[in-house]
């Protein structure tokens, strides 16, 4: 693999891959190695310590020698380190939501990278109302003029640009959606749809709640995979798009909970 030491990058693998990469092995381990990591993503080892010293320098990890330790038991990737990942598998699985997407519908939107590049799709749709509880989301469509954006209040959380807890909730219980795209951490035929915080899986609840047909958009990474708090089980979803990697046994299993599943 070729490699540019002098700008740390080794070709196809920016730094914000590096750092997504190294916080995802710290999530798993507790724990990273600087000489494990360097060899790892084939960079040199003041490549990673500048790395390192980064994410020190957010409060993302606390720094020890020879490397480095997660801050916290329970670790959640921020969103800013996702949005890098799969990006090809995002755009595909996200075309294909937009598409169902008739005009003049009212759309839900959780938080979310996938479901950010749903937002985009659909940004030069004519008549939408696009409810969303995602800061980031909101911001992008508001300048759309041909859209009607509504944001319930609430709690904001960094990790996800979310608006969550019980003001969010309220701010969704009189409203009636046609459709709504959910983002979750991870999706099981057992444990159905999880992600890292109990307070977001309570609001996105209520905005799946308020939907006619609920649609979850993950990339392949995302199946098989049990987070912390619950948001709702299989029967509540309508469908699941996801990409062509998607492992076969997780597939079946979906399916055989009664989900439709379209990878793309």
């Amino acid at each position: 693999m070729a490699r540019d030491r002098a700008s740390g990058t080794v070709l196809g693998v920016q730094q914000s891959e590096r750092l997504a990469g190294i916080l995802e092995r710290l999530s798993d381990n507790g724990s990273v190695n600087v000489s494990e990591l360097a060899q790892t993503f084939d960079v040199s080892l003041a490549t990673i310590r500048r790395d390192l010293g980064l994410l020190e320098e957010q409060r993302l990890i606390g720094r020890v020698h020879g490397g480095a330790v997660a801050r916290g038991v329970l670790y959640e990737l921020p969103l800013r380190y996702k949005a890098e990942r799969q990006p090809e598998e995002k755009q595909r699985i996200s075309q294909k939501a937009a598409a169902q997407v008739t005009d003049h519908l009212t759309v839900g939107l959780t938080g979310g990278t996938t479901t950010t590049e749903v937002a985009r799709a659909l940004a030069e749709r004519p008549g939408l109302t696009v409810v969303t509880n995602a800061l980031n989301i909101a911001s992008e469509l508001a300048v759309r003029v041909n859209l009607k954006i509504v944001v319930p209040g609430g709690v904001a959380r960094p990790e996800s640009y979310e608006l969550v807890g019980p003001i969010a909730e309220a701010g969704l219980e009189d409203l009636n959606l046609d459709l709504a795209f959910v983002g979750v951490d991870g999706i099981n035929a057992t444990a159905g749809c999880t992600t890292h915080h109990e307070v977001e899986a309570y609001t996105n609840r209520a905005l799946i709640s308020r939907a006619k047909r609920v649609v979850v958009v993950a990339d392949s990474s995302k199946l098989g995979r049990v987070a912390f708090a619950r948001i709702c089980s299989i029967a509540d979803v309508d469908e699941l798009i996801t990409d062509t990697s998607a492992d076969h046994t997780e597939v079946r299993a979906l399916e055989a909970a009664g989900l439709v599943v379209t990878r793309v």
